[in-house]
């Protein structure tokens, strides 16, 4: 058992190793001067550490970094709140109440799972041609919410499949509404589901490139990703940019990470309770 514990332990450390370096050798090489960076591509280690790359990237003339940024966060964020009350509602739904066609709501939900949402590109495309959505916030919300939504479905009618339906039962008798015993009682012991699914939806919305690529046609409109290529033509590759926006990238998807951690512990609700 030793030895096997072991052989576990160094193949973890491995995987961590190669999963972890890219991002370590990405934010090293935003350190580095221009200069440095074409002349020693492979050096990990900075001999110069400046902060002029990230100093041009966010003083750039033509603000586009902060307007790219902005449009990630609004897009971010209303994908999340809006996916977060449909998912809920719908999971509650799906979990508490018997009703015609249930099932196969459950199955269109597990279905859609099963289809890269690259697929989803053409109708989409042609729904938002015909609402005269593209290039609009409403537009590239709608079709990530028709991606996370039924994921985010899934998670949370498992969360409230684990709530004791006599709990329900009790604050019916005591005469709480359905909407009070939803709010008040459901949605507080299903924090971690909630924490969960807002972090998916929150973290496939920000990175996501394709999408927002297909519906976001003029440049003040672009999400981040889409701006990154910006930064690479037919002549010039400008990776000091590049690295200094990848790693500014990563601050709301971790400050959104260890905010929403705290909800995920089970822990947590029981020193509330």
């Amino acid at each position: 058992m030793g030895k096997s514990n072991k052989w576990v332990h160094i193949l973890l450390g491995i995987a961590s190793f190669v999963s972890l370096f890219p991002l370590l050798w990405l934010l090293l090489t935003s350190f580095k001067p221009v200069s440095e960076i074409y002349r020693d591509t492979f050096r990990i280690l900075p001999k110069t550490f400046t902060i002029e790359n990230y100093v041009d990237l966010l003083t750039r003339s033509d603000g586009v970094f902060w307007t790219w940024f902005l449009n990630s966060i609004i897009i971010s964020l209303l994908t999340t709140v809006i996916g977060l009350i449909l998912s809920a509602t719908a999971a509650y739904a799906i979990s508490r109440f018997r009703f015609r066609g249930r099932k196969g709501i459950k199955m269109s939900f597990l279905f859609t799972q099963m289809v890269p949402g690259v697929i989803l590109l053409v109708p989409l495309s042609i729904m938002m041609d015909q609402l005269d959505l593209f290039n609009t916030y409403i537009g590239v919300i709608l079709a990530y919410l028709a991606i996370t939504v039924p994921f985010c479905v899934m998670v949370l009618k498992n969360f409230f499949d684990t709530i004791p339906i006599e709990i329900e039962e009790a604050a019916r008798i005591d005469g709480c509404s359905q909407f009070g015993i939803f709010w008040r009682m459901v949605l507080p012991l299903s924090l971690p589901g909630l924490a969960i699914t807002a972090f998916y939806s929150f973290l496939t919305t920000w990175n996501e490139f394709i999408i927002a690529l297909t519906f976001l046609k003029s440049e003040d409109m672009y999400t981040l990703p889409v701006g990154l290529q910006h930064f690479v033509n037919q002549f010039n590759t400008q990776y000091h940019l590049m690295a200094a926006a990848a790693m500014i990238i990563t601050i709301p998807t971790l400050l959104f990470f260890f905010f929403a951690q705290r909800w995920v512990s089970h822990r947590y609700l029981y020193k509330k309770g």
